[in-house]
């Protein structure tokens, strides 16, 4: 059976070329005929292929049954869109999630073919809505699960991260809705997750938002590896994966798994998050490397700090690109004012998006002045005795 991903030949038991990782076939929901590519209607029984039902109940090869703009939020759709000339042929760092359903097979033949669409419908929205609330996109749909990117094309300094959230984020509707199956005697539904990150060079990105890229390494395949050795119910990453998020989550290491045609991966279950912690929360704890060439922007923010203690508020934004040091001045800032004992409340609010419309407390303009004014000193931003300065940081 020839991949029609890599055009590899595989031996006509796999339901998954062991080259790229990629699906092989597609089957009809009603009869479980092997379907053609693009086909609307099973040439063996004449089921409909309707979108919605190909894209629950049948493994899916090469494009999705269905578009996948048709699942994506307008919202990450615009993004895409308006990104995809800027990424097309650039290499980027991303992280592939690969998701199915434990035991689909003997489900599939245990069960009534409409109660199955049933299901996996409700499995396909809920793992379609936490992939989305962290800001992926869905790859590709199969039968009885997806492949997901984190990292292109939309990017994000943390997509890792987020990965690991929407896995577990899977995971827990996944089992909220086995609670439910159960109480009506019907088979819980388990999942296998698995995760690899690794660098691809984008390719074309359609009109649908389907990405075309290529793999450097085993991207693909050590994910399809990881997800086929999770248990079900769990969430396996890399070794390349877990030094991502190793500082936010609590994980367990498996050692090292054989993968067939691949050297062996050692492999961690992410177990759960560690709380509330930003990127510089666990970079400190490995130790951090000296601060060089911002003495300018520390004397900028000591200087309004000053201002502002005599009752002259001050509004201070830190601008420049991620992964430039704006945290790390802030963190040396505030160990400056321990360090000279003054006598300081911190209001610290992150922003972790989840979703559109989301948004972080507390807010400059509205909780701010709130805050400043229960504590008697200067008045808060809006106010004629309010100062605001831009901290702009670039290379140096």
């Amino acid at each position: 059976m020839q991949c029609l991903s890599c055009q590899t030949d595989n031996p006509r038991a796999n339901r998954f070329c062991d080259h790229c990782g990629a699906p092989l076939d597609a089957r009809c929901p009603q009869c479980n005929a092997v379907l053609r590519a693009g086909a609307r209607f099973c040439g063996t029984c004449g089921h409909s292929l309707a979108p919605a039902q190909a894209a629950a109940a049948a493994v899916v090869t090469g494009k999705p049954a269905r578009s996948i703009a048709s699942y994506t939020p307008k919202h990450l759709a615009e993004k895409v869109l308006k990104a995809r000339s800027a990424i097309e042929g650039e290499r980027r760092q991303v992280t592939v999630l690969f998701a199915d359903v434990a035991g689909f097979t003997s489900l599939a033949e245990q069960r009534d073919p409409e109660e199955v669409h049933q299901l996996m419908g409700r499995c396909f929205e809920a793992i379609t809505a936490e992939v989305h609330r962290f800001e992926g996109t869905i790859n590709q749909y199969t039968g009885d699960g997806v492949m997901a990117l984190f990292g292109a094309p939309i990017a994000h300094e943390d997509s890792p991260r987020r990965a690991a959230h929407a896995a577990l984020g899977i995971q827990r509707a996944i089992r909220d809705l086995s609670r439910e199956l159960e109480a009506r005697q019907i088979p819980a539904v388990r999942m296998r997750i698995g995760l690899n990150t690794d660098p691809v060079v984008v390719g074309r990105i359609g009109d649908d938002l389907r990405m075309d890229y290529t793999a450097v390494g085993d991207t693909t395949n050590v994910a399809v590896r990881l997800q086929q050795a999770a248990r079900p119910g769990s969430v396996l990453v890399s070794e390349p994966t877990q030094r991502a998020i190793g500082g936010f989550f609590e994980t367990l290491d498996l050692g090292e798994l054989t993968v067939k045609g691949h050297a062996p991966v050692r492999a961690h279950e992410v177990l759960r998050p560690r709380g509330r912690r930003s990127r510089l929360d666990a970079a400190t704890e490995r130790g951090l490397t000296p601060l060089v060439g911002r003495e300018g922007e520390l004397d900028t923010l000591r200087e309004r700090f000053r201002e502002a203690r005599a009752g002259r508020g001050q509004v201070v934004f830190v601008a420049g690109e991620a992964g430039i040091g704006k945290s790390r001045l802030l963190l040396e800032f505030r160990r400056g004012l321990a360090a000279a004992d003054e006598n300081v409340t911190w209001l610290d609010a992150r922003h972790y998006r989840r979703g559109r419309g989301a948004r972080a407390r507390p807010r400059a303009s509205q909780d701010l002045p709130r805050v400043a004014a229960r504590r008697g000193g200067a008045r808060g931003p809006g106010s004629r005795d309010t100062s605001l300065t831009r901290v702009p940081l670039d290379t140096k």
